[in-house]
């Protein structure tokens, strides 16, 4: 993880957030992107000096007021606010609440079932190493044309970085590339020796492109969205996407792919070999 994680996202947000959104007026000569930090303090009713602090990773451990003032003015979202929660608990070089524990590769029957259930629509399951576990045959055509399966195990954010044709897949390939690394640093990242090991791999193969995402990317991943896709057979593809979380035994998630669009659909439908209509646009 990031030396300063808590300040990191800290920072992405208030930049994230306009003056308008909190009821201040923008002047002339403006050149921060979002809040200054004098607008943040003023509005979270601290100083400018600790804003510049927690930013700067001189104190990592503020308090349950001060947390709940600087969630509410910079307008954080539920789940952003149980992050910035667990950034403050995790704030201890020494935790790591997976021990030494292997990444899960077994899949539950009942999961492998829900896949079956999801037929023909383009699903994965996968772990903390973004391993590629399980997934119907709708995500093999969709991803297969590309080389995901050309390795074993295949592994998501090693096929995004390390494979020329995943700049080809994706045309949002930058915006893919930033929430793959927010996925990889979303809980222990490097105080785990199994996400340790692959950052170090795509620190040395990489390079650049992927640790300056590191220092860069907020551990925050969107957990719904839309990826596009330029299919080699089915064309361009627009596909709503949900990340849905397992047990914690399981320490694994379901990506489940729905496509976006009519059109979508209907390529969906022909790369399959079914009759239109089998999948619906979200």
């Amino acid at each position: 993880m990031s030396d300063n994680e808590l300040g990191l996202f800290l920072r992405t947000r208030r930049e994230a957030v306009t003056p308008a959104q909190v009821g201040l007026a923008t002047g002339p000569r403006r050149r921060t992107p979002g809040l200054r930090r004098s607008e943040l303090a003023t509005l979270a009713g601290v100083s400018v000096e600790y804003i510049t602090r927690l930013e700067q990773g001189r104190d990592r451990r503020p308090s349950p007021q001060v947390l709940s003032a600087l969630a509410d003015a910079l307008r954080l979202s539920a789940s952003e606010r149980v992050h910035l929660h667990v950034l403050t608990k995790s704030a201890d070089a020494g935790f790591n609440c997976m021990g030494g524990a292997q990444p899960p590769r077994e899949v539950r029957p009942a999961v492998r079932a829900i896949l079956d259930r999801l037929e023909p629509a383009p699903a994965v399951v996968v772990n903390r190493l973004t391993e590629v576990l399980a997934h119907t045959d709708g995500y093999h055509r969709l991803m297969a044309p590309f080389g995901l399966f050309d390795t074993t195990p295949a592994n998501l954010a090693r096929f995004v970085f390390t494979d020329p044709r995943a700049r080809t897949a994706y045309p949002d390939w930058h915006h893919l590339a930033d929430q793959t690394v927010a996925t990889l640093k979303h809980g222990p990242f490097r105080k785990d020796p199994h996400l340790a090991a692959l950052a170090d791999e795509l620190t040395v193969t990489v390079g650049p492109e992927f640790t300056d995402r590191v220092e860069t990317v907020p551990s925050l991943p969107t957990a719904t969205g839309i990826t596009r896709f330029a299919h080699p057979d089915a064309g361009q593809l627009r596909l709503a996407y949900e990340i849905l979380g397992l047990s914690a035994d399981d320490d694994q998630h379901l990506i489940v792919h729905l496509p976006a669009d009519e059109s979508t659909a209907a390529a969906l439908d022909k790369l399959a070999g079914r009759r239109p209509g089998a999948l619906h646009a979200v």
